[in-house]
This record gives C-alpha cells, sequence and structure tokens, in this order.
C-alpha cells in the first residue's frame, strides 16, 4: 500500500506587472511555456493547452533516462486578471504520482500584482520526492518573476 501524503501550501511571488498582464503569462501558451519549461534536454512528447473552463492542459516528456513524466489539468474557474482555479495530476513511468487543486490570485498592490498561489496537494511518493516537486513549482514562480522583471527592466 502506497502513503499519501496530504500538504496545503502558498507561494506568493510579488510580479512587477499589473494583474491583467500577468494573467497573460497563464492564459498564453507561448507565454507560459517562457516560465513553466524548465528541462532543455527532455523531449515533449505531447503538449495540449485549452484555457478555458472546462478546458485541459495536458503535457508529456521523456526524460533523459527514458521514464515519461505527465501532467494534466482540468480547469474550473477562470476570471481574467483575477484568478484561476484547476485541479491537476501527475504521472511518472504511467504511474500517478500526485493529484492536487490549486488556486492562483492575482491581487493588485501598489501598481504590481500579488500573485498567490495555493496548492492543497495529495502526494504518493516519499516526502524527499514530494519536497523536490514542491521546490520545483516554487523555482517556475522564480523564473516568471525574472521574465517580468526583465520585461519590466527594458522598457524602462
Amino acid at each position: 500500500m502506497t502513503d499519501v501524503a496530504h500538504k496545503t501550501f502558498v507561494v506568493e511571488r510579488e510580479l512587477p506587472a499589473s494583474p491583467r498582464h500577468a494573467f497573460r503569462f497563464w492564459s498564453d501558451q507561448a507565454l507560459k511555456r517562457a516560465w513553466n519549461d524548465c528541462h532543455a534536454d527532455w523531449v515533449t512528447l505531447e503538449d495540449s493547452f485549452d484555457f478555458r473552463v472546462g478546458g485541459i492542459e495536458a503535457k508529456r516528456w521523456r526524460m533523459p533516462d527514458g521514464a515519461e513524466l505527465a501532467f494534466r489539468a482540468d480547469y474550473f474557474d477562470i476570471v481574467a486578471g483575477e484568478r484561476i482555479i484547476y485541479g491537476f495530476e501527475m504521472s511518472h513511468g504511467g504511474k500517478r504520482i500526485s493529484a492536487s487543486l490549486a488556486t492562483i490570485q492575482l491581487l493588485p498592490e501598489a501598481g504590481q500584482t500579488r500573485m498567490r498561489f495555493t496548492e492543497q496537494l495529495a502526494f504518493l511518493g516519499t516526502a524527499e520526492a514530494m519536497a523536490a516537486r514542491i521546490s520545483g513549482t516554487e523555482t517556475g514562480f522564480d523564473r516568471l518573476l525574472d521574465i517580468l522583471s526583465r520585461e519590466t527592466a527594458s522598457v524602462h
């Protein structure tokens, strides 16, 4: 029997953009790829993106060791420039490793955006693997912040 670890965690980032502009980095496939794709040595096997309520985002990769990693999200609620709520699962080698409910809030704050990501995670693996998965989420948001910061710097 596989143990299930449950964790709710919140990641916040101050984004140097309006909520409307920050939202584009979630809703536009190319912009989302710019900060969310992080492994140049992985081969993309599937990449579908249907960003709308009822839409599905699905990605599947082959890693250098030959194993496959898959991500599938179902969008439940989207309010442009304000919030996104979706459920998603991840699998490794054809075996589900996690299922989550995620909420992204884009809150206006002093001419910028406070992005608040809340994830309720059910993880089917070791504590170390779960910590690595959460760290990967935070690293992706650091990349988003870097892209928006560079973009803002080039405008000024």
